[in-house]
């Protein structure tokens, strides 16, 4: 059998690993910030009608412009953004790949500050762009001071601030992303997948946009909006931005039937977005369960806690697969990470955490119950 070493891959493809996260038929599965709270019927319902209608038109191609889709999503997003600010692809990877595509490539590089979003060095790669991992502060933090000085020491050609930061859930200022914007010569994005998870007094960087064209901020349908399978994800950014973008993106890259479900979600915004505030409660549960627990939990924007203090992830890990729990290891030793679920998944995760013993070898109350913030 041929084997990938076989063929004339591209030398510097050579030896790496996909991504991929394990992908297990589980009773609970936490692993992967997905929300886990399903469609409400009646947005299902219209999400539906609307599909139905554009399969009439499956013959020819879908608008190029997703024109519809972009009026939405300016609408969602507000800050004063109107279509001609918006780009949308198959998830907010694709949006990314589109990115550097259009100013990175062979001689040109990309910062992040590790730990961090792992498809970023994988997409890089792949458009043969250099990876730069920059340092962060203790506690993954990002403070202004060590984001200007990592990029002023590295001098990338593009910066990536993903806020909150996957796989850590740290949040980010607004002042680190205006102290990386003015030490970098090129672009910056940050990616905002988790956004809605933040409090609701937290800016997001939308509102440093004005005035600064080499800025982008990215998001996506998958996490809040519950929109994982449909894969939607866009960014607000100067127009000339979505012009650049416009030169490397396939021909009719968003399919008619993905524009419509993504239209008639957006329709039903405040509905989608109601189940944020469960979830956010739950994560909070989480933090406060965790540290109960004798494990460490990390400061936390999104919809996943990453927590500290597993003496072997790898057993505590497999130990909760028996009981029908699948978290995720990221490779922070000593850490492992588990989504913010429903009510009752959440109890599920922390009933089989607490099984399992304290990670300080304490006695555990195992027949105490699992509280529930909610």
């Amino acid at each position: 059998m041929t084997s990938l070493s076989d063929l004339p891959i591209r030398d510097d493809l050579r030896g790496k690993s996909p991504y991929g996260a394990p992908q297990k038929v589980v009773p609970v599965a936490l692993n992967v910030n997905e929300n886990t709270h399903p469609i409400p019927d009646d947005v299902a319902e219209d999400i539906v009608v609307r599909v139905a209608k554009a399969i009439g038109g499956v013959n020819r191609y879908p608008d190029r412009e997703f024109t519809e889709l972009r009026e939405s999503l300016a609408g969602y997003l507000g800050h004063g953004l109107t279509a001609e600010n918006i780009w949308a692809a198959n998830g907010s990877n694709e949006v990314i790949q589109q990115i550097l595509q259009a100013f990175g490539g062979p001689g040109r590089s990309l910062l992040g500050f590790a730990p961090t979003y792992s498809m970023y060095p994988l997409l890089a790669s792949g458009t043969g762009t250099a990876w730069l991992a920059g340092v962060r502060d203790d506690d993954f933090e990002l403070s202004p001071e060590t984001a200007g000085a990592e990029i002023r020491r590295l001098d990338p050609d593009i910066v990536i601030l993903c806020a909150p930061n996957n796989p850590t859930g740290t949040p980010l200022s607004l002042e680190t992303i205006e102290a990386a914007y003015d030490a970098a010569r090129g672009i910056v994005v940050v990616d905002e997948a988790y956004a809605e998870f933040m409090p609701d007094d937290q800016p997001s960087a939308l509102a440093l946009l004005p005035g600064r064209p080499r800025l982008l901020v990215s998001r996506t349908m998958s996490k809040a909006f519950a929109f994982a399978g449909a894969r939607v994800g866009y960014l607000a950014a100067d127009p000339a931005v979505t012009d650049a973008l416009r030169l490397v993106r396939l021909p009719y890259h968003l399919s008619a039937l993905t524009q419509a479900a993504a239209v008639a979600a957006l329709a039903h915004s405040d509905e989608m977005l109601a189940m944020v505030g469960e979830i956010r409660v739950q994560r909070d549960r989480l933090v406060t369960e965790l540290a109960a627990l004798g494990y460490r939990p990390h400061r936390s924007g999104s919809n996943f806690v990453l927590f500290g203090g597993v003496g072997d992830p790898n057993a505590t890990f497999e130990g909760l697969l028996e009981q029908g729990v699948l978290i995720r290891d990221v490779g922070i030793p000593g850490h492992l990470r588990v989504t913010a679920g429903t009510e009752a998944e959440t109890t599920a995760f922390l009933t089989a955490l607490r099984s399992l013993g304290r990670p300080d070898g304490a006695e555990t109350e195992s027949a105490a119950p699992v509280s529930s913030q909610s």
